[in-house]
């Protein structure tokens, strides 16, 4: 409730909307259900809120997992080059037509489940793509941000489809992020 009031606090004084406190994916392909994931707006604001706008704007739907490295983690959310249907050869090379944004690091760690996103080599980077954690990383702790936890369907994200090689590319059709909504 604190997380919640803190967040429509700061949206009333900036003249924008509420913080959606989560997002929930409906999983097409290979791997069907739903994904539900709770937003972590009091460690990382910003990618939140560029989380929930891009959902609002549908941006995210039909958006392929890319990048699936069995053990590691599944990658998603590049709305530039991304879209299921369309040629994905670049997926995971675009982002959305917003500002990238600079790094929120925190102290919580990746666990299975933690939702981080995706940059270059430069911390200040990220933009639209994010992952989801099949086991944990700890490699990863205090160098990507972490914006928010799956509650539900972790056995839908254990089904998606796994890619090959180092860089775990799918190969064929991957499974996509079919709809993405914001929840309150």
């Amino acid at each position: 409730m604190r997380k919640l009031f803190a967040g429509t606090v700061a949206a009333t004084l900036m003249g924008g909307t509420a913080f959606a406190s989560g997002l929930e994916i409906t999983v097409d392909g290979e791997a069907q259900g739903v994904i539900k994931i709770d937003l972590l707006e009091d460690v990382a604001p910003q990618h939140a809120d560029r989380l929930t706008a891009l959902a609002e704007a549908g941006a995210y739907d039909g958006v392929v997992f890319h990048r699936v490295i069995d053990g590691f983690m599944a990658q998603t959310g590049d709305v530039k080059y991304g879209k299921a249907g369309g040629d994905t050869g670049r997926a995971g090379m675009g982002g959305s037509d917003m500002d990238d944004l600079p790094a929120e690091f925190s102290d919580l760690p990746f666990d299975r489940g933690v939702v981080g996103m995706a940059r270059s080599q430069n911390p200040n980077s990220a933009n639209s793509q994010f992952f989801i954690m099949f086991d944990q990383g700890y490699f990863l702790n205090g160098q990507y941000t972490v914006v928010g936890k799956v509650t539900e369907g972790l056995d839908v994200l254990d089904a998606i489809k796994r890619g090959t090689g180092g860089n775990g590319a799918v190969v064929g059709a991957p499974d996509m992020m079919k709809t993405v909504t914001v929840t309150e």
